[in-house]
């Protein structure tokens, strides 16, 4: 049986990076099940096994990006929340370069899925992954100073799109600008005046 999960999951794989190599070559909307078919060396019967549509097979790349940006941080959810219990409130900022430049240095690394991801955020459902990669760095801090539920969500979507549409800018010049560039704006915008440490694009 655990042959079985493998060969499943395998097989997903293969078709995760024939997407992946597809989308470097032609834009998301012309790619067919059958070339996905053709690269993974899979049938279609194999393909609807396991997804309904393409977009499906986009979703799971980038839940899995997902997952491998969460990597790239060297600390712990744990960690994180224990960091902040220890803190001195006037020490804390949402966002720092810190967590700004494994983020960006992940979008350009993989280019050709965030192009799609993010530059068709409407359809790919973006928001609700961007809420899962940012929320255990948000909710610690914003639990430090007492803010209510409602308060946290909306004060959370202010951050996150904000982000998010510099690095939909930033894509769209195919990630030319550099990405310590890109995250001393995030943090200019953060922190317009002030905080120079921060804004300046060192780290803690």
């Amino acid at each position: 049986m655990n042959g079985g999960k493998s060969r499943y999951f395998a097989t997903a794989a293969e078709m995760d990076k024939a997407l992946i190599d597809l989308l470097e070559k032609k834009d998301f909307e012309y790619i067919t099940v059958k070339e996905i078919c053709q690269k993974a060396g899979v049938n279609r019967s194999t393909f609807y096994l396991h997804y309904e549509t393409v977009a499906d097979l986009l979703n799971e790349c980038i839940e899995y990006a997902h997952k491998k940006l969460i990597e790239k941080y060297a600390i712990t959810k744990d960690e994180f929340e224990g960091r902040m219990r220890s803190a001195n409130n006037d020490d804390i900022i949402f966002i720092t370069p810190e967590y700004l430049r494994p983020y960006f240095e992940f979008i350009k690394e993989n280019k050709a899925v965030f192009k799609v991801f993010l530059l068709r955020s409407a359809l790919m459902n973006s928001e609700k992954t961007f809420d899962k990669m940012f929320k255990y760095i948000f909710s610690p801090i914003l639990d430090r100073f007492n803010i209510t539920d409602l308060e946290k969500t909306y004060m959370m979507r202010f951050y996150i799109s904000g982000i998010t549409a510099i690095a939909t800018q930033w894509l769209k010049g195919d990630c030319a600008d550099d990405v310590d560039d890109v995250v001393r704006i995030c943090m200019r915008c953060i922190l317009p005046s002030g905080r120079e440490d921060y804004a300046g694009g060192g780290t803690q």
